[in-house]
């Protein structure tokens, strides 16, 4: 897997947690003196307290002080009954609107870096089955040749980036001396399919009707209509993918490339059929 993939959500987890770590001590440090309700509640309650307490004198309390006064000794004072001190539950100590920006920048934030890591690994996730890359099934074996007749000898098929043309059951003896199965699974069925790229450097290669080869326009090299090299600086054949045919259909696998054919491959004995469309050899 792309080291990419791993990466760059552990880096976008990591920020989130130095963003949240930053805001949460910044609110800690604000929060320090800062009274709960309920202490308040409390502090201005304890005079009221207090009070009622020095009410609540009993009628032996005002004897004893009375016989205290009377020998001359002093009666010690009554100590302050003091409500013992509880912790203020940290829920309920108020958020400022400092506290709050702060998170909401926080919570901003995470999500944007969350977003953008999410479109990273979407960009570099493997891309779903269907089109160039998967297995691209073309259809009945019998339609496509149908198909490529009506296109006169070279069907295009974007979806593959290949193209299909008609293989003579004759050359299928030499075939089988160059190629391997994957490749000869369309040809045992009548067709050829080659990948659309030329194999020099790259270009796209269409193909020339008047010569009923493929010929490249960038460098001029020069391809039978089984993509077996003529001519032109091109270093082999044009390239194949792996086929297979089932119940009559065939399917490619545009995933797997297969390099052409050595130069000098000429198993179906094609020659131009009439004039090039560029030049042989020609930079």
């Amino acid at each position: 897997m792309n080291p990419l993939v791993i990466a760059i959500p552990v880096i976008v987890i990591l920020a989130g947690i130095m963003l949240f770590a930053a805001a949460r001590r910044r609110d800690t440090g604000e929060a320090i003196g800062l009274l709960s309700r309920e202490t308040v509640k409390r502090d201005q309650g304890e005079p009221a307290a207090l009070a009622e307490q020095e009410q609540r004198v009993t009628g032996r309390e005002i004897e004893r002080a009375a016989a205290a006064e009377s020998t001359g000794e002093i009666e010690p004072a009554l100590e302050p009954q003091l409500t013992p001190y509880v912790p203020p539950d940290p829920e309920t100590i108020g958020v400022t609107r400092r506290q709050f920006f702060n998170r909401s920048i926080v919570l901003l934030m995470g999500a944007a870096l969350t977003t953008f890591g999410a479109s990273i690994l979407a960009f570099l996730w493997p891309q779903p089955k269907g089109g160039f890359g998967s297995r691209v099934r073309l259809g009945n074996v019998e339609d496509i040749k149908t198909e490529i007749a009506d296109a006169d000898g070279f069907l295009y098929k974007a979806e593959g980036r290949l193209y299909v043309t008609d293989y003579p059951e004759a050359a299928l003896e030499k075939a089988r001396n160059v190629y391997t199965q994957p490749v000869l699974n369309a040809m045992e069925v009548g067709l050829s399919v080659v990948y659309q790229k030329c194999p020099h450097l790259g270009c796209r290669v269409p193909p020339c009707f008047t010569s009923q080869w493929f010929e490249c326009p960038c460098h001029g090299s020069q391809y039978n209509n089984a993509g077996e090299k003529k001519g032109g600086p091109a270093p082999r054949g044009m390239d194949r993918f792996a086929t297979e045919v089932s119940g009559g259909v065939l399917t490619v696998d545009t995933g797997t490339v297969i390099q052409g054919p050595p130069i000098g491959t000429n198993t179906t004995g094609q020659e131009a059929e009439g004039p090039n469309c560029v030049g042989s050899g020609g930079h």
